[in-house]
C-alpha cells in the first residue's frame, strides 16, 4: 500500500517536470496525482496487494462509523443525565472478539471506551475477551454488542 502511494508522488512529480512550467502550480500537481492513480490503478496486480485507496476508503469508513457511534451513545448519556429521575443498572459483561493482532483488538478497546456509557476494563492475557463496564447493561448491552460487532467488521476491512 505505501509503496503504490510513493509510486502515484513520484508519477505526479514527474508529471510536474514533464509540464515544464516556470512555477509550480498545484494543479498541474494534482492532475499528475489523478493520473498516477489511474496508471497504480492499471499495475496493482503487479503489487501484490489491494488497490492502496481500497484502504483510504476502509479508513475513512471506520472514522463515519465511530463518529455516528459517538454521536449515538453522547445522545443516549445525555438523556440520562437530563432524565429526574435515574433509571440505571450499571454492570460488567464479556464480550470475545475475533480479532487476533494486538493492535488491532487495542483499537477496538479504544474506540469502545471513547464512546459514552461504556469501557473496557480489562482484556484477557490471550487477548480475545473483553471485560466491559456498561453504564446501563439491561437496557444497552445487545446495543453495545452490535456496535462492537460493526467496529469489529471495520478494523477487519483496514486491516486485511
Amino acid at each position: 500500500m505505501a509503496s503504490q502511494f510513493l509510486l502515484n508522488l513520484f508519477i505526479a512529480l514527474l508529471w510536474v517536470f514533464l509540464k515544464d512550467e516556470n512555477n509550480f502550480y498545484f494543479s498541474t500537481f494534482a492532475n499528475g496525482f489523478l493520473i498516477g492513480i489511474f496508471i497504480v490503478f492499471l499495475m496493482r496486480r503487479f503489487f501484490g496487494g489491494q488497490f492502496y485507496l481500497f484502504g483510504f476508503y476502509a479508513i475513512f469508513k471506520l472514522i463515519l462509523l465511530f463518529i455516528s457511534e459517538l454521536l449515538q451513545s453522547s445522545l443516549v448519556v445525555i438523556k440520562h443525565i437530563l432524565s429526574p429521575d435515574i433509571n440505571i443498572e450499571p454492570g460488567i459483561f464479556t464480550y470475545k472478539t475475533t480479532l487476533k493482532r494486538d493492535w488491532e483488538v487495542t483499537t477496538l478497546a479504544l474506540l469502545l471506551t471513547l464512546t459514552p456509557g461504556s469501557v473496557v476494563m480489562e482484556v484477557n492475557p490471550e487477548g480475545n475477551v473483553f471485560y466491559i463496564h456498561a453504564m446501563d447493561i439491561n437496557r444497552y448491552q445487545t446495543d453495545l454488542e452490535k456496535s462492537l460487532g460493526k467496529f469489529e467488521k471495520a478494523i477487519m476491512e483496514v486491516t486485511r
